[in-house]
């Protein structure tokens, strides 16, 4: 027999015939408390929206218990029945565990029991599941990163009602079912357990959970600090391409509290996947501050887990979605569960911030616990005060020294910008160095894509990520940003993008009628240097807010350069000639061209070429300042798409080639409205008349923006020194400008 087989073997007979105690703790201990739950009961009809909260659960969990139990032979992807009656019973067993200690009816502990047997008799014969795609499968589920949700809550569930059992019914779900399968999920599938990344928070908590309630301490060191010889080898990769374990790295809950998270609290694999591993984090982080306080998980590396939560309020729109930055399913919002869990929590254990309590009236639900408690009795007393998001910098890495992501907000958003120059975001990360994506209020006007995946849809490849995510999703040309000579940033290659980050040049939003983000990228093209700058400037002559893009590219080769814009909603006008094809056929052949179709191509008639859309009612310009060699191509996604997996976008693709040190310099003007209901157009013409780069030089840079009364506005930049003490000047057509700093800007209003 094979060595790590015998280890294994061998520790799972020490766990299940020996295990090391913890001292013991009184249960209810995870996330409700002895005194938590005394508190909760006396505030009963007390507290509307924590009442409310208790018969809405109340009613869900009922009406399973009415359904009947269920545990069905695993089978199915997660779009499947087998998969989502799984996870029904995992989330309604927590539920009803919690409406056991609120209202003491026994036949909440009288079904979660049942429901665990059940699990107790059908586990120890279960063989893994019999989907083969993930490299870490799972018994229940087709991966091993839903058994671990599984037994986050059912760890829950099974505290809840601890002491309705006897101790022979704890022993044989003990020896049974929770060690065998905290065993499972982690020296079994070390490739899952033993790494940072999202999949291995939610295995590290799940063993956690369930040895605070066994009171299990190596089953507890195993959840904080990983295997300590794991057998795994340098350089394997999981099934989006990402490392599983790589030279130095430490495993356990804190490492992953280590590395993904940056000192301000930007998590590296991106809005959408922070949401998901948030749960897990602060959950178990809630059981570490009740159960064993001393360890300050909540405090570990100067509250990160709390700045978390703001960060990623922060990274949402007006409506509360979450930006789609990396894989990111569009709509995601805090609305989600694993939200109030935040949102609760946060408030509690933090500094009580009443702008919490406004995002806790929007989700209108809250925990069963004494957190959620807290919570519903701060907007009872009428503490509530709105969440203001302002412009904010979020840096990237361990230590903050990886890139970022910087958010650009105008009043009330009414123009927000999500610039990106952040690390790679491990395996859900994008190819997309520099990219942008621009939203008025709620509404994308210029896109991230987002993922490919149509999550636990089973039509859609079993819900699972699709081969389009490779293909188009993760590309550089499907976003806004610099795909040089038809290549992907780093040529597509993680191994090359995980070692290299873009670079903040400055960040500057103290002045909101003129805010700024620049960064540089010298390793996404070898030999190609980017320096891209965005500002949100509100001009006295315009309407509404605008974005002003500047890319100054240098580089020691030729090259083509494409530079897209993802505009949504429909082409209203133009300024240039164009000529459509009779017939669709793709742009390129690889590298996401393939999926992209040429719609029309036409040429620049002017040096500022203009092209204006409608979408949600309002009206959108971009002007760029172009040269007369320069392609403008009319693209849509959905070539080479026979099964549909992706939208139709569409954009303006701005070509450049044979071109070595190059400026693209653009500006994004919303301006109107349009009423279907009063069917009344306002301001619907843009009122830019020209965007020049008057001057581009190694220092400098510098572009003129002329509206339609001729009135100009300049805006200067100073490409090699970023400090906000140096000064500088600069004549342009024969006039001195002076000023201090990495910018200039003048309008002439």
């Amino acid at each position: 027999m094979h060595l790590r087989k015998i280890t294994t073997l061998l520790l799972l007979v020490v766990t299940v015939a020996t295990p090391q105690l913890l001292q013991a703790q009184p249960h209810p201990n995870l996330i409700m408390t002895k005194a938590g739950i005394e508190k909760v009961r006396k505030n009963l009809g007390k507290v509307p929206l924590f009442d409310a909260t208790v018969q809405s659960v109340k009613q869900q969990v009922d009406a399973e218990i009415a359904f009947g139990i269920d545990t069905p032979i695993p089978k199915d992807f997660s779009g499947g029945y087998t998969h989502q009656r799984h996870k029904i019973n995992f989330l309604t067993a927590q539920k009803a565990g919690a409406l056991y200690q609120i209202l003491q009816d026994d036949k909440y502990a009288k079904y979660i029991r049942d429901m665990l047997f059940q699990y107790e008799a059908m586990y120890q014969d279960l063989p893994v599941h019999p989907q083969e795609r993930s490299y870490a499968r799972g018994k229940l589920f087709w991966q091993c990163l839903n058994d671990s949700n599984w037994l986050v809550y059912m760890s829950q569930a099974y505290d809840a009602i601890y002491d309705t059992l006897s101790k022979q019914e704890r022993d044989k779900l003990e020896n049974n079912l929770f060690r065998p399968f905290a065993d499972f999920i982690s020296i079994d599938n070390p490739q899952f357990y033993n790494r940072v990344h999202n999949h291995s928070t939610w295995g590290n908590a799940a063993v956690g959970m369930i040895a605070l309630v066994m009171n299990d301490e190596e089953l507890l060191q195993r959840a904080l600090y990983g295997i300590e010889d794991d057998g795994l080898e340098i350089g394997g990769k999981d099934n989006d391409g990402g490392f599983i374990k790589v030279a130095g790295q430490k495993a356990g809950f804190l490492a992953n509290l280590e590395d993904p998270f940056s000192p301000d609290g930007y998590y590296t694999e991106g809005p959408y996947y922070q949401r998901y591993a948030m749960y897990p984090f602060l959950i178990f982080g809630l059981a570490m501050q009740n159960a064993k306080p001393e360890m300050q998980v909540f405090e570990h590396k100067d509250n990160v887990l709390l700045k978390g939560v703001d960060a990623l309020l922060n990274l949402s729109d007006a409506d509360g979605e979450f930006f789609p930055l990396n894989d990111g399913q569009k709509g995601m919002s805090y609305y989600t569960a694993s939200l109030v869990t935040a949102v609760d929590i946060a408030y509690q254990y933090g500094a009580q911030n009443p702008q919490l309590l406004s995002i806790a009236e929007k989700q209108n639900e809250v925990l069963l616990d004494q957190s959620g408690l807290a919570v519903a009795i701060g907007i009872r007393d009428g503490k509530t005060q709105p969440f203001v998001k302002h412009s904010i910098n979020l840096s990237d890495g361990p230590n903050g020294k990886q890139g970022g992501v910087g958010v650009l907000r105008y009043g009330n958003e009414d123009l927000t910008l999500v610039f990106k120059y952040a690390a790679q975001g491990l395996s859900h990360g994008h190819y997309d160095k520099l990219s942008f994506s621009l939203y008025e209020k709620g509404d994308e006007v210029l896109q991230d894509y987002g993922l490919a995946r149509f999550v636990n849809i089973g039509q859609k490849g079993g819900g699972n990520y699709l081969k389009e995510n490779k293909t188009w999703a993760k590309t550089t040309i499907a976003h806004n940003t610099i795909s040089q000579n038809e290549s992907m940033h780093f040529d597509g290659k993680y191994e090359t993008a995980s070692q290299h980050h873009s670079d903040l040049y400055f960040y500057d939003d103290s002045n909101s009628e003129v805010q700024v983000v620049s960064a540089t990228e010298t390793n996404a093209y070898p030999g190609t240097q980017m320096h891209r700058t965005m500002a949100v400037i509100k001009s006295a002559g315009f309407e509404k807010p605008f974005l002003l893009d500047i890319i100054k590219i240098d580089s020691a080769t030729k090259n083509q350069y494409d530079l897209p814009f993802y505009y949504m909603g429909q082409v209203l006008s133009n300024n240039f000639a164009y000529d459509s094809p009779t017939s669709l056929h793709p742009l390129g052949k690889k590298n996401g061209y393939q999926h992209l179709y040429l719609e029309g191509k036409g040429k620049p008639s002017t040096g500022s070429t203009q092209f204006s859309w409608l979408g949600n009612g309002k009206y959108y310009t971009l002007t760029s300042a172009t040269e007369k060699s320069d392609e403008l191509l009319l693209t849509r996604l959905g070539a080479n798409d026979p099964e549909f997996n992706l939208r139709r976008d569409a954009a303006l693709m701005i070509r450049r080639k044979d071109s070595d040190n190059t400026t693209f310099a653009s500006v994004i003007e919303p301006h109107g409205s349009y009423s279907p209901v009063s069917e009344l157009s306002v301001n619907s013409n843009s009122n830019i008349a020209e965007v020049k780069v008057v001057l581009d030089e190694t220092n400098y840079t510098a572009v003129v923006i002329t509206d339609v009364n001729g009135d100009s506005s300049l805006f200067i930049l100073s490409n090699v020194n970023a400090s906000a003490k140096q000064q500088h000047q600069v004549k342009i057509n024969g006039k001195l400008y002076s000023w201090t700093g990495p910018y200039h800007y003048t309008d002439s209003k």
